[in-house]
């Protein structure tokens, strides 16, 4: 039965190309995570964590971390753990991972409730935090867990 499946060499009339360069595979950056109670200290030190990881994935591994990254990233890890530290009762869990085109930042807290980015108001003092971590990335998302939610953002780099 003919399923349009040729057999045999294939043929090319054309002249063969000089191959291409190789591409070296991007760098493979382990992921890492961390856990945090929520009490003094914690959002500084998910802030240290965020920014030791961009750090070692660029001397490690060559990773072209810019300081504007870094400062992105120290951003959205402190807005996302200070929501989890004044709003979760309990602790949260920050998990950072290279993706081919994007720096992930996953925060797991133990509060259900699913934060809803305010229309940007100039008049109003203070959260403004989920706004913020919005327009520096790529991709947020927000997904209700077994004894929370997963917040999940992606910023290129």
């Amino acid at each position: 039965m003919d399923h349009g499946v040729t057999q045999g060499p294939e043929r090319s009339h054309r002249l063969p190309r000089a191959a291409a360069p190789a591409v070296p595979p991007a760098p493979v950056v382990p992921p890492v995570g961390a856990a945090y109670d929520g009490g003094p200290g914690t959002i500084g030190a998910a802030r240290d964590f965020a920014t030791g990881f961009l750090r070692r994935a660029q001397a490690d591994h060559g990773v072209p971390v810019t300081d504007l990254l870094v400062e992105d990233v120290r951003l959205v890890v402190s807005e996302l753990v200070t929501n989890a530290a004044k709003y979760a009762p309990g602790p949260c869990l920050l998990d950072l991972e290279f993706l081919d085109d994007a720096l992930r930042v996953t925060l797991w807290d133990t509060d259900t409730s699913l934060p809803v980015p305010a229309l940007a108001d100039p008049g109003r003092i203070g959260r403004h935090g989920l706004e913020i971590v919005v327009a520096v990335c790529r991709r947020f998302e927000v997904e209700r867990q077994a004894g929370g939610k997963r917040v999940r953002v992606d910023l290129a780099f």
